[in-house]
């Protein structure tokens, strides 16, 4: 994913510590579970669903139970059998393709290190102290920030919520990020850039600290504060470096992209070894799902602490957020290419959001190791960056608008794989794990592509008003999505889910090729230098 951003709602897994990696769901054999917030379970077939009774709290979300028959097996001996099978095969395959995928990253990477000539920029001592200040801070919050991916939908699995209520808790994660996202810029400007990114230690370090309880709604307002803290770190930091380069320190602008394009290669890196290092923590030394988010504060401590002892404050004119939202409608309403741009923004990183749900409960059961397979989803998006550099290389010179077509490809015929590998009593992970792989690989190839179209579409006034309703739809999109995901059963609603996406991702495909009959002679949207480094994706 960019990497983007899309840091945003992270990828999520662990590994169980009760005796049977079955879902919670499948504490009721037999039976279909409704989902409703009351009072413990009343029915109790077996150990697990004794000691989860046991363990519930007053006013905890828990669940009743229905006497409709699901429709095949799924007592704990059912789902420990299908691990025995699967397991061994999960785990080599998992570990094959991250060595496989990180082993062709670098290649990539050396190659094009041998063959890119210095830049001034590199060679400034100012400028390279002044980057370092920033990359201190910024990549202890990035690091932070993944650190707790691979774990989030485990750690609320092993409290014994259901699929329904986790589905919530992301919905939640969801909402508040849009709306915080939409204040984020004005906030930010008011309070100032180098207090915000304080704000963010601090709110997502509580954020982290409401993972230690087991109540449902400690955990919403941490998901609350999670939202909050995404708005800050993909705004306050950028913010801040941008204003130090051009005000305080009167470096070229054009030295910008470079700074972002080195952090979010950086970014893929700190993401691998984040995923690697949250595996660690909690499988092999044995932790427990809730230990890469202990790991994570004293991260966001550091993070804190520098920012607040090395960095200068600074704030910048407010625009009225009226008048950013009015700006940017009318962008959106006159330009075609940028309401095509907004299409397929909302429908694409829509899929993303609720792959990054799907994704633990398909593979988990089939005793994949989550942290090595997160590692592998990095490895993968960040192989897909270095393809889109080598495409739109002197030597290949294909166009951003082509890679944005064929990344769009690459993830419906990746949904159309998983449909058929998730069909119930006949799921196959290993092709489900390949079909997620390929859509990490579209997503490195879709970022910065995306990147290169706005920044050539949509005027640099307007820009942020149009991300703000860029942003509304996809968020939109997700959360109906997840809360459909939520009303269905378990096996047939993942694959529903799939089939839906597979949809959506049409619809997708049908815009791109809209966009690409408006602008097919139009020069502004080609690669103008392809000797110069392209712009960063999101982070």
């Amino acid at each position: 994913m960019e990497v983007t951003a899309m840091g945003e709602e992270a990828n999520q897994g662990a590994r169980s510590f009760s005796p049977y990696p079955c879902r919670a769901a499948d504490i009721f054999p037999g039976r279909k579970m409704n989902l409703y917030f009351g009072v413990a379970p009343e029915v109790s077939t077996n150990r697990r669903t004794e000691r989860a009774a046991g363990e519930a709290r007053p006013g905890a979300a828990t669940a009743t139970v229905s006497s409709r028959p699901l429709p095949f097996p799924r007592h704990p001996e059912f789902c420990a059998r299908i691990r025995v099978v699967w397991g061994p095969t999960m785990l080599v395959t998992a570990y094959l393709a991250f060595v496989g995928l990180l082993a062709s990253c670098l290649g990539l990477e050396l190659s094009r290190c041998r063959a890119k000539p210095p830049g001034r920029a590199c060679s400034n001592p100012s400028f390279l102290r002044f980057q370092l200040d920033f990359y201190q801070v910024y990549f202890l919050a990035l690091a932070a920030d993944w650190l707790q991916a691979p774990y989030l939908y485990k750690l609320y699995q092993h409290y014994y919520f259901l699929e329904g209520q986790i589905a919530i808790l992301y919905v939640c994660g969801l909402a508040s990020t849009v709306l915080f996202g939409l204040v984020a810029s004005s906030l930010v400007d008011w309070l100032g850039r180098k207090k915000s990114c304080v704000l963010f230690s601090l709110t997502y370090s509580l954020c982290c600290l409401t993972k230690l309880s087991q109540d449902y709604f400690v955990l919403l307002v941490g998901r609350t504060l999670g939202g909050l803290s995404t708005a800050l770190l993909f705004s306050a930091f950028e913010a801040w470096y941008i204003h130090e380069h051009v005000e305080r320190h009167d470096f070229p602008a054009e030295w910008i992209p470079a700074t972002f394009a080195r952090a979010a290669f950086w970014n893929h890196v700190l993401a691998i070894v984040a995923g690697v290092a949250a595996e660690a923590v909690a499988s092999w030394m044995g932790l427990g799902p809730v230990a890469p988010f202990v790991a994570a504060i004293p991260l966001l401590a550091l993070a804190g602490a520098l920012a607040l002892h090395n960095w200068g404050e600074n704030y910048d004119r407010q625009r009225a957020f009226s008048r950013t939202c009015a700006g940017g409608l009318r962008c959106l309403l006159s330009d075609r290419r940028v309401l095509l741009l907004g299409t397929i923004q909302a429908l694409f990183e829509s899929v993303i959001f609720i792959f990054v749900f799907l994704w633990t409960p398909v593979l988990d059961p089939h005793g994949a190791p989550l942290g090595i397979v997160f590692s592998s989803f990095m490895a993968a998006s960040l192989l897909g960056s270095s393809l889109y550099r080598i495409a739109t290389s002197k030597r290949y010179h294909l166009q951003p608008m082509h890679l944005l077509s064929l990344a769009v490809l690459i993830v419906v015929f990746s949904l159309f794989m998983l449909t058929f590998s998730t069909s119930p009593g006949q799921e196959s992970p290993v092709e489900s794990f390949i079909a997620f792989l390929l859509i990490e690989l579209a997503c490195g190839l879709y970022f910065p592509s995306m990147s290169f179209l706005r920044r050539k579409v949509i005027p640099e006034t307007e820009q942020a008003g149009v991300l703000n309703w860029f942003r509304v739809p996809l968020h939109l999109l997700a959360c109906l999505g997840l809360l459909v995901l939520h009303d269905s059963d378990r096996k047939t609603g993942t694959r529903n889910m799939f089939s839906i996406c597979s949809a959506v991702m049409v619809m997708a495909l049908l815009a791109v090729v809209g966009l690409f009959t408006v602008v097919r002679h139009d020069a502004e949207l080609r690669v103008p230098s392809p000797t110069g480094e392209p712009y960063a994706p999101e982070l």
